[in-house]
């Protein structure tokens, strides 16, 4: 009996809930079956933009190197002329204040010819003369190697006679040799030395026969024993 009564009681409830259900699912395939939105049309054509007006293009030339100003355009009102900018120009009498003076005009002075250098004491300076060579340079001996080869020695009584110095060692000293002289000393040289600025002359021996220093482009002294002068050259 109690099951009885239960199961009618869960009947009358769901046969409650059987309207609720339809419309729910007749909303739901209304939502999912309804078309898609279109985009809104219009039935009138946009008005069109209105137009934009542009300025007036205008060209200037660039101005030149050095900071004038550039020559003017024809397009001056009037075709006179922009007075120039540079602050040293002065217009010659009757020249609009535009335009520059030109050469030949009232007014303007002749371009000045370039003037010859002047030098000291009011002289015009040329090209003046022409280098002249410098003197050679004296043949003083210099050295032992400026010595070696031939020598002419003027002895004290006038006469003279040859002397070679040669650069062919001997011991420490350098082989000489003499011919001609009338001086027995001078006769018997065999070897020469340079030292402290002066020739030595030697005897077979070793013996100093005459001693001489440099003096312009030859030789000057004087033979050891006799004291006699003595000179030699080139």
């Amino acid at each position: 009996m109690t099951t009885a009564r239960s199961f009618a009681s869960t009947f009358a409830k769901t046969a409650a809930l059987l309207p609720l259900l339809a419309l729910t699912a007749c909303a739901g395939s209304q939502r999912f079956s309804s078309p898609t939105a279109s985009a809104p049309s219009y039935s009138q054509p946009l008005p069109p933009a209105p137009a934009i007006s542009s300025a007036p293009v205008t060209s200037e030339p660039l101005p030149p190197p050095g900071g004038y100003p550039a020559a003017p355009s024809s397009a001056t009102a009037g075709g006179a002329l922009p007075p120039p900018q540079d602050p040293y120009y002065t217009p010659a009498p009757g020249m609009p204040p535009g335009q520059p003076p030109l050469a030949g005009q009232p007014g303007v002075p002749p371009a000045a010819a370039p003037s010859a250098p002047v030098a000291a004491g009011g002289q015009v300076a040329g090209l003046g003369p022409a280098p002249t060579a410098s003197p050679p340079a004296s043949s003083r001996p210099s050295g032992r190697d400026g010595l070696i080869g031939g020598w002419t020695a003027r002895e004290a009584t006038g006469g003279t006679c040859r002397v070679v110095l040669s650069s062919t060692p001997t011991l420490d000293l350098y082989r000489a040799s003499a011919s001609g002289c009338a001086n027995r000393d001078l006769q018997k040289i065999s070897a020469w030395d340079y030292r402290d600025g002066e020739v030595y002359l030697y005897q077979q021996g070793g013996t100093v026969a005459a001693r001489l220093r440099s003096s312009g482009g030859g030789l000057d002294g004087a033979v050891t024993k006799s004291g006699a002068s003595l000179s030699m050259n080139r």
